[in-house]
């Protein structure tokens, strides 16, 4: 699994665990929700200041993203 597929399926999983929605989260990142939704199918190169923006949405650190899926 690619890092960008790991930061995708992460990203998702930490998301939903939360309750937010893709429109949810993009307001708190800054981002469009269309946005959120290319990058959790991982359909998106994403800059390392966009992983930071949506990790710190989150709560998160961007290493937390970036893990293996258990």
């Amino acid at each position: 699994m690619s890092a960008r597929e790991r930061f995708a399926k992460n990203l998702r999983a930490a998301r939903k665990a939360k309750g937010l929605s893709q429109e949810a989260l993009g307001e708190l990142a800054d981002l469009h929700p269309t946005y959120v939704g290319s990058v959790e199918r991982g359909e998106r190169n994403i800059s390392v200041d966009n992983m930071d923006r949506l990790a710190r949405a989150l709560g998160l650190d961007v290493a937390d993203l970036l893990r293996q899926p258990v």
